[in-house]
């Protein structure tokens, strides 16, 4: 995970990944310091990161109090905090109710309006091809469709073998 991070990779666990019993900001500060960078430049950039996810106004709440939508999005901000320009996101709509799946996929479409590329893993198809430019529709390993949300939901395959024939966006 270490050297992923130094080369510019961030990641996002499906399984819950924070300090339950630190504040949301100790937990963005916890990955701040392995950072060589100054402890003035960690403050900075730990305000900057509250207030781009918009956590500011929990940022002295123990994480272990926060909504399912409030968690994953603090669970991001630390996959943010090395400033990576590629991030996987396993299953980033699991376990969390419907207002917090817009949450998520509005700071999707933020992360790639940064340019940051973004590979989703998710079972959750309709939130994941809502905000995808392309989407592979994987069977038994292998790579059974590809191609843009609307090419996946209208191929016949990818109907036969997993979306089933009554799907819709």
């Amino acid at each position: 995970m270490y050297k992923r991070a130094r080369m510019g990779m961030g990641y996002l666990a499906q399984e819950p990944s924070i300090f339950r019993k630190l504040t949301v900001e100790q937990n963005i500060m916890a990955i701040l310091e392995t950072l060589a960078i100054s402890s003035a430049e960690r403050k900075k950039r730990c305000a900057e990161l509250l207030d781009e996810l918009e956590l500011t106004r929990l940022a002295k709440q123990k994480a272990m109090t926060l909504s399912g939508g409030e968690r994953r999005r603090l669970e991001i901000t630390r996959a943010l905090v090395t400033n990576p320009s590629f991030i996987m996101l396993d299953e980033p709509f699991s376990g969390v109710d419907p207002l917090a799946v817009y949450d998520v996929q509005q700071i999707i479409l933020q992360l790639k309006e940064r340019n940051l590329g973004i590979l989703i893993t998710d079972h959750n198809v309709r939130e994941t091809l809502s905000v995808v430019d392309r989407a592979y529709l994987m069977c038994q390993g292998r790579i059974l469709v590809e191609g843009s949300s609307d090419f996946l939901v209208n191929d016949e395959r990818a109907r036969e073998i997993y979306l089933g024939p009554q799907f819709s966006m």
